[in-house]
């Protein structure tokens, strides 16, 4: 191959339509000494948006590694919440994942972290989902 050629490869990958996001989730992770941090940025939230706000988790549950609390929201709220979740976040740690009815997916190739990615425990949503 000469200088002046260059190599292109094309992948063709399969695209997905966003029409199959039903919702959105955003996990808030917390430790002890975040815990009041992510409790003012749940008041927040709720204040704010139109969400559902989720139960208190104060340790590891289903896939997630740390203590945490989920907010439910519909697809037209996503373009408000997420951008101003980027700058309030409070150094806390947030998940955020569409509902497409494939938890796998959904947790593991689609999600938007803020902050530290975490290990999620995949393993779990494939066996509850099988």
């Amino acid at each position: 191959m000469r200088q002046s050629q260059v190599a292109c490869v094309v992948f063709f990958m399969e695209t997905h339509s966003v029409k199959g996001i039903n919702s959105y989730h955003a996990h808030v992770y917390y430790g002890g000494s975040t815990r009041a941090a992510a409790a003012r940025l749940r008041d927040q939230l709720g204040a704010r948006f139109a969400v559902e706000l989720g139960r208190w988790h104060e340790g590891p549950v289903g896939p997630h590694p740390l203590a945490m609390y989920q907010v439910s929201f519909t697809t037209d709220v996503f373009a408000s919440l997420v951008p101003w979740l980027m700058l309030n976040r409070v150094g806390l740690t947030i998940l955020v994942h569409p509902n497409t009815g494939d938890e796998v997916a959904d947790h593991a190739a689609n999600p938007l972290w803020l902050g530290e990615v975490l290990p999620l425990d995949i393993a779990y949503l494939r066996a509850s989902t099988s």
